[in-house]
């Protein structure tokens, strides 16, 4: 509460690798955390939390499975109780990489997190891995996902909050080595300038044609 000088630990200890927290915009002491759990094992802990005091408590509020946790969270612009998660089945054993299952995807909640519906609408059904989301100030309706799947990997978009989505471009090399590198932004002034990051990086200034 200091811009940094001083640090207060304020729990989930036991959830593992935390991929991103978001502040609500209009609210700071409410926080969602996407955590996507232990790397190695399967985990109740994973799924999406938030506090709604600062974090002195803690709710988890979606929970898939312990074997998938969260991987991405965005607040549309200009509706902090619209979230977006991309909720992903991930484990990293000695021998291989896990990464995707029929439970994977990306979900919905219009009330703060109180309830989610999983999306569909032209996102990949069968094996979905790890994903991202982002959404530019300048048309929070335009929605950009990044997607590891089999079939159907590659960048989707939205133009209407989430309901319908077209694959706008499939290259495999926007989706390389996704369980490590899976990184997506849109810029806040000009929705059609999107980055991606993995091994390399990657901008489109056509909206991701």
């Amino acid at each position: 509460t200091d811009a940094g000088r001083t640090w207060e630990f304020v729990g989930l200890k036991e959830v593992g690798q935390i991929a991103t927290i978001r502040i609500n915009p209009t609210n700071p002491d409410i926080v969602y955390v996407a955590a996507g759990g232990n790397p190695f094992v399967p985990s109740v802990d994973r799924g999406v939390y938030r506090t709604t005091d600062g974090g002195r408590s803690w709710k988890k509020i979606l929970y898939v499975s312990d074997s998938t946790g969260a991987a991405d969270l965005e607040l549309q612009p200009g509706h902090p109780d619209v979230v977006f998660a991309s909720m992903w089945h991930g484990q990293r054993k000695p021998w291989t990489i896990v990464s995707g299952a029929r439970e994977g995807g990306i979900y919905k909640s219009t009330d703060g997190g109180d309830t989610w519906v999983k999306l569909g609408g032209g996102l990949p059904n069968q094996l979905f891995g790890r994903s991202n989301v982002a959404i530019s100030t300048a048309a929070p309706d335009r929605i950009y996902a990044i997607v590891e799947a089999t079939p159907g990997g590659g960048l989707y978009r939205s133009n209407d909050a989430g309901t319908t989505w077209t694959l706008v471009n499939g290259d495999p090399e926007l989706l390389t080595r996704p369980f490590y590198y899976n990184t997506l932004g849109v810029d806040p002034a000009n929705p059609d300038i999107v980055y991606v990051g993995d091994e390399n990086w990657f901008r489109s200034t056509d909206g991701g044609r």
